[in-house]
């Protein structure tokens, strides 16, 4: 049975939320997959649990704040895709079935055959493409502010993409991605085909979202830049769909870097929710 939470108050954090993922112990490496060299990081011990980041991130500007507590109990897999951060880019334009089989590739080199996946925007998107293309990788899908269809953003994002210019970027995540990779050019690189890729966004067909059969939350901000009624659609074609929406605004349910700002402590009660969905 479908499920559709709509979360209008704040709930009184679960446990006392940790500090930012610096000093998490880790470890982390480079894999070649399809022509790049992939970076990871992986934390804790268990169920894997992959991260996949927004356009323009790093694993730290999304993910930063809210990785302590999903490797409290999870074996937490998180990924730096092409020409993001610590990976390398490849003579090709991104796509999100490239990212998908590179990610795939990846999980086939540490070994995993199975793993929970939560990804963020444009990462949502490509674990949309993992479900669609990889399947038998697939247990759980939590999708953050996930985009499958170009309907599911107002009309003036689709302006901005087609004028996008690197000053305009959110200047956390530009340093985010300098301080990993002291790459001006790269940043360019990164930037340019991020927005390229959104220009030239297209649908996923209903059919391949219909087939999508592992359950699957989606989680969307009030006033998130996706639309919410683009994630009650996709909640009720998926077929096996829960819908939560939280006040807030794009990525603040996960504290990514650019909403940190406003002092939000929302991955306080959010990541308790994930949890919950992915352990049921």
């Amino acid at each position: 049975m479908k499920k559709i939470l709509l979360i209008t108050f704040f709930m009184a954090a679960s446990y006392a939320y940790a500090q930012p993922s610096d000093s998490l112990p880790h470890r982390s490496g480079h894999a070649a997959v399809n022509g790049i060299s992939m970076y990871y990081e992986i934390y804790g011990e268990g169920k894997p649990l992959v991260l996949l980041h927004g356009g323009g991130s790093t694993i730290q500007s999304t993910f930063g704040r809210a990785l302590p507590y999903l490797s409290q109990n999870r074996k937490v897999i998180a990924v730096e895709l092409q020409a993001h951060g610590r990976t390398s880019d490849r003579p090709a334009d991104e796509t999100f079935e490239q990212d998908a089989d590179d990610v795939a590739a990846l999980l086939k080199q540490l070994g995993i055959d199975k793993a929970d996946f939560l990804g963020f925007s444009n990462g949502a998107t490509t674990t949309c493409q993992i479900a669609i293309r990889h399947p038998e990788l697939v247990n759980k899908l939590v999708l953050g502010s996930v985009l499958c269809k170009r309907n599911g953003m107002p009309d003036w994002f689709w302006d901005v993409m087609q004028k996008a210019q690197l000053s305009n970027m959110p200047p956390e995540l530009k340093t985010a991605y300098l301080q990993v990779k002291n790459d001006a050019n790269g940043l360019q690189t990164m930037h340019d085909k991020d927005a390229k890729r959104m220009v030239n966004f297209k649908d996923i067909p209903d059919e391949q979202l219909k087939g999508i059969q592992a359950p699957v939350l989606i989680i969307l901000a009030d006033k998130d830049v996706i639309k919410p009624e683009h994630g009650i659609m996709l909640s009720r074609m998926l077929p096996h769909a829960e819908l939560a929406i939280i006040p807030g605004i794009h990525g603040e349910y996960l504290e990514e870097i650019t909403t940190v700002k406003i002092g939000s402590k929302q991955a306080s009660y959010v990541m308790p929710m994930v949890a919950s969905f992915l352990d049921k």
